[in-house]
């Protein structure tokens, strides 16, 4: 009796560490994923082009509020020329969602741009996919639409 007790304890303890698991690893994926849409935004303001390559999926499909959707190739290409240039981003009301390898993004960005040289700002509602690639997050997937901040 004490014997099957004792597997019993044993057994419950064993589920109930590898039901804690999954919850903490999602939360150090989502602080990754938190850390990753920081130095995304850091490197939009001032372009590091291997950082953005390592950010980004090779596959990326980058919407814009306009409408307008990019290749990685073509995302890196605007702010390597100042086509896309933004000299402030805030970020606010963050939500990550982890599932897995993907990770779902949303939050309010306030910019101010200066887009081959025209003085601008957006406001932007957006919505990021990354992908946990070899590793670590890249982004493979944003859209954004635009909101009056």
């Amino acid at each position: 009796m004490f014997k099957k007790i004792a597997l019993l304890c044993g057994a419950l303890a064993c589920t109930m560490m590898t039901a804690q698991t999954p919850a903490s690893a999602a939360g150090n994926d989502e602080q990754e994923v938190a850390a990753a849409v920081e130095k995304l935004r850091q490197v939009m303001v001032d372009p590091d082009l291997k950082t953005l390559e390592a950010l980004t999926a090779a596959d990326l499909s980058y919407g814009h509020s306009n409408g307008k959707v990019q290749t990685q190739a073509e995302f890196i290409d605007d702010l390597k020329t100042g086509a896309s240039d933004f000299v402030k981003i805030a970020l606010s009301d963050q939500t990550i969602k982890v599932d897995g390898d993907t990770a779902i993004v949303r939050h309010a960005l306030v910019a101010e741009t200066n887009d081959s040289g025209k003085p601008g700002n957006v406001s932007l509602k957006i919505l990021m996919v990354w992908k946990k690639q070899h590793g670590h997050w890249q982004l493979l997937a944003r859209q954004a639409v635009r909101f009056t901040a």
